[in-house]
Order: structure tokens, then C-alpha cells, then sequence
């Protein structure tokens, strides 16, 4: 392979919910990560205060959850999500979903951590991701 081109996989352990692949590939202009959640996994309601993020369906079936309101996307749709804008991805199932998330700002270099976090919907302030639990699965009541 040439100077200046890098590669990786989007393949990761089943129980590996967030796989980085910035570092591999030696990104620094925008963050990328393959995300798996399992049926009735959620990530933590988050929003980001300068980077814009886009989702892109690999598998599955993602609920996007956006100031509340939860649209349903399928594989091959792309999301776009602004700075700002809470947000939470749910698996509501039956499959594994898989995503390929991106997030930058087109000012600066990408800053991983400028994310906050929120335990519910009705919080209105947020913390740190680390110190935000990541929310209990579904109940199967809940799954399609």
C-alpha cells in the first residue's frame, strides 16, 4: 500500500457496542465509528456542541429518537443530525442493527469529547458521557 493511505474493517466483535476507527485509519478532520446495539439496545441521549453527526444504516433497523420525536430508518438511509440536537439510537429490533456513524466540524479538528449526555428527556442539563450511564435495554414488550 502507498504512503497515506490506511485501512480498516467494519467488522468488530459482537459485543463490542462503539468501535473507533479514526485511530486506525489515522483520521483527524472528523470522527468515525461503527456502532452495533443489539434488540432493545440504546445508546445515551446526547447531543454535541459543535460537530454535526451522519448515520448511515448497515444493518437492521435504527429508531432515531431527535428532541423526542422517533423516526424509523432502514438500511441504506443516511442521517444527518446538527449540532445542538438531542438525540438517542434505539434497536427496537428484531435484528442487530449496525451503523456507521461520522461526526466533524468543519472549523476545527475534531474533538471527540464534545459530547454531553442526559439520563431522560426531561433533563436540561447534561453531563459527561463517562459519567452518564448507558440507558437499560427494552423490555421485550417494547421490541418489534
Amino acid at each position: 500500500m502507498s504512503d497515506g493511505v490506511t485501512t480498516a474493517r467494519l467488522d468488530q466483535p459482537p459485543e463490542q457496542r462503539f468501535a473507533r476507527l479514526r485511530g486506525p485509519l489515522g483520521v483527524h478532520s472528523f470522527g468515525i465509528n461503527v456502532l452495533t446495539f443489539e434488540p432493545g439496545q440504546r445508546s445515551r441521549i446526547h447531543r454535541h456542541a459543535r460537530q454535526e453527526e451522519v448515520y448511515v444504516v448497515l444493518d437492521g433497523a435504527l429508531t432515531l429518537i431527535v428532541e423526542r420525536e422517533p423516526s424509523r430508518y432502514a438500511v441504506g438511509d443516511i442521517v444527518r443530525v446538527a449540532p445542538e440536537i438531542r438525540r438517542q439510537l434505539v434497536n427496537h429490533g428484531p435484528g442487530v442493527l449496525r451503523l456507521l456513524a461520522l461526526g466533524g466540524d468543519a472549523e476545527h479538528e475534531h474533538e471527540p469529547r464534545d459530547a454531553e449526555a442526559f439520563n431522560d428527556w426531561d433533563e436540561t442539563e447534561g453531563g459527561t458521557p463517562q459519567s452518564v450511564p448507558i440507558p437499560a435495554d427494552l423490555p421485550a414488550s417494547e421490541l418489534i
